[in-house]
């Protein structure tokens, strides 16, 4: 066990997938998915679970509390204990008929739990690392966080919905594809049904493969498409209508700032500076649709449901599900027919096939047997960690003799960041350093997927998930795990240079793919390649330049005040990103982006780094 305890290979990968997977599983997509499979709303799902991710948010602000009392050590393995209970008790509320409002109780208690984990953590890393190791493992550390956030918006999901198929009927299963030559009649509703005489519940598609001409269809068409499914669906008791705010409204309620600020200034920067396009009549089509009818083949018991989930699984992601993807059954509409609208991007032109599948099972049951196995998973954790870890001899607590003297020490340690030399440089970097990234970050998806005649490249939602999916991770990966490599035999200051230039020039790839729109899908690639590599490589340094400012007294508080500039360095830029682009265009927004260049470099120009920090220090 001595050998485990020296050997930082042994615990930074779990501890920093463990740190992962709450975060993902609370305030990302899993919660979102599983919210979304057990019929809520879209407005309850955005608006509650988006209050999810407030304890990273806040989280700087009892950080001085993990330094006061106790170890990193302690809080570490006893928030993963307390995780694991409360993914456990999401586990259990699940069945309760209040659900909703019991598990996102837990979800919060999970949230505070797993953002004190991270300060700890992270505090953790410092004191049981010295600056050699905490260089070479900053690429490892993130390259596993990364893969709990991949665990948890796949594997998992993946688990839940297996568990789904196993637990209620023979799943119903239709493809849908696309060609340019067969005719396709969108606006009738399929028609022939014909039900196998069976006395096991099952359902039936018609038809089972669905042949839509890839020909675009008007705005209005494909209206009257969703429009003539939706009311079937809501007449015969299958989907419930959702109230929406009309337009009209939206603009009876425009704000001052809208009003007085954001609309003329939006006005000024397209006249002078946007791109003066003629939008053409062609922008007012869109890819065509199709409808698959589905019938239940027994009647469900008097008062019992059948909640069937419709989704893709497999094939071009370029056509989608645009309506009725949940329809429930009963005994009084289940000799009806529900229908589910199809569609195909509006950039598809050639033939492509796409699998869909519609679950019946226990939804409930099979979220808890998943959200069982992650209460197992983090007790597995728990014990494992709780033999691993080292213990430091600087890693103690630095608590009061009162209560009086704790609040004290909490001002103290709070006060003390904002105290440290050259800590408005450190903000600035903090800010600045990643400004580029930010901007560029909300935009680089819609510009791939945009028309042509919008500016952007007119990939398909296919093309865009492999190039950032595979692609982009690997690239992302690797850069991360170079950077870490790199800057322990170095150090920092050596590395400081070439990673800020690593992670602001190759964001000029945009440049070119927006003034040249190359239709070779292997030059999108490569700029999404060279672009992410850059990011991951130049990362490296903000996250060893944080460690760097906040070692000393009180350094895992100090590092969680960081994080949140780091946070902030991401949130500022992108609430503005969009309403930028739509003024001035793709070319001269991504021309934009580059001006982010100066401050980053002016910050890095005048920081005071240690030349020995970060080295490997020789034998």
């Amino acid at each position: 066990m001595s050998k485990f305890k020296k050997t930082p290979w042994f615990w930074i990968p779990t501890l920093y997938f463990a740190e992962g997977i709450p975060y993902v599983v609370v305030a990302t997509t899993f919660s979102v998915i599983m919210y979304k499979r057990l019929g809520l709303s879209n407005a309850e799902i955005t608006f509650y679970t988006s209050w999810l991710y407030l304890p990273w948010v806040i989280k700087p602000f009892w950080s001085p509390f993990v330094d006061i009392f106790k170890t990193k050590r302690w809080w570490i393995i006893s928030m993963q204990l307390l995780i694991g209970a409360g993914l456990a008790g999401v586990a259990f509320l699940l069945h309760a008929p209040f659900f909703f409002q019991a598990t996102l109780a837990v979800f919060w208690l999970v949230g505070f739990s797993s953002a004190t984990h991270d300060i700890a953590a992270d505090g953790f890393y410092m004191l049981a690392l010295d600056n050699a190791q905490q260089s070479f493992f900053v690429g490892i550390r993130s390259t596993f966080y990364r893969l709990a956030m991949i665990t948890g918006q796949g594997l998992l999901v993946i688990i839940a919905g297996s568990l789904e198929t196993f637990t209620g009927s023979q799943p119903v299963q239709f493809s849908v594809e696309s060609s340019s030559s067969v005719q396709s009649k969108v606006w009738q509703l399929p028609q022939d049904y014909r039900v196998p005489k069976t006395d096991e519940m099952t359902f039936v598609a018609f038809p089972s493969h669905l042949i839509i001409n890839t020909n675009k269809i008007a705005k209005d068409s494909l209206a009257k498409v969703k429009k003539l499914a939706t009311q079937e669906n809501v007449k015969n008791g299958f989907v419930e209508v959702e109230q929406n705010l009309s337009e009209q409204n939206k603009k009876a309620h425009a704000s001052w700032w809208t009003e007085k600020v954001s609309a003329p200034l939006g006005r000024f920067l397209k006249d002078h500076f946007g791109k003066k396009t003629v939008v053409s009549a062609s922008n007012e089509k869109v890819g065509n649709a199709g409808i698959v009818a589905i019938r239940l083949t027994k009647k469900p018991d008097p008062g019992k449901t059948v909640v069937l989930n419709t989704a893709f699984t497999k094939g071009d992601k370029s056509i989608s599900i645009i309506g009725g993807e949940r329809v429930v059954f009963s005994s009084e509409n289940w000799d009806k027919p529900a229908y589910v609208v199809v569609q195909l991007d509006n950039k598809l032109n050639n033939t492509v096939k796409s699998e869909f599948k519609g679950v019946s099972g226990n939804i409930k049951l099979a979220w808890s047997i998943t959200f069982f196995i992650l209460a197992g998973f983090f007790i597995m954790l728990f014990v494992y960690h709780r033999f691993v870890l080292p213990k430091p001899d600087s890693d103690h607590s630095t608590a009061a003799s009162s209560v009086r003297d704790i609040f004290k020490e909490f001002g103290r340690t709070f006060a003390s960041f904002f105290q440290k030399p050259g800590v408005l440089l450190a903000i600035f970097f903090m800010l600045t350093y990643r400004l580029g990234e930010a901007l560029l970050i909300k935009i680089v998806s819609p510009f791939l997927l945009d028309a042509r005649e919008a500016g952007g490249l007119g990939l398909t939602t296919g093309q865009v998930g492999l190039v950032y999916g595979t692609v982009g991770v690997v690239a992302l990966t690797l850069g991360g795990i170079v950077g870490g490599i790199a800057a322990s035999r170095k150090g920092l200051k050596f590395w400081i240079w070439p990673m800020a230039m690593a992670i602001t020039l190759p964001q000029c790839s945009y440049i070119f793919l927006s003034m040249f729109m190359p239709e070779n899908f292997f030059f999108v690639n490569l700029a999404v390649a060279v672009e992410q590599f850059g990011y991951g490589f130049g990362f490296t340094a903000y996250m060893l330049y944080m460690i760097s400012f906040a070692d000393g007294e009180h350094k895992t508080a100090h590092y969680a005040i960081c994080t949140a500039f780091m946070a902030l360095s991401m949130m500022l830029p992108g609430l503005f990103a969009g309403w930028l682009q739509e003024q001035i265009g793709y070319q001269h927004y991504f021309l934009s982006v580059m001006l982010a260049i100066i401050p980053c470099y002016l910050a890095v120009s005048m920081l005071k780094i240690d030349p020995e920090f970060g080295k490997k220090k020789k034998n």
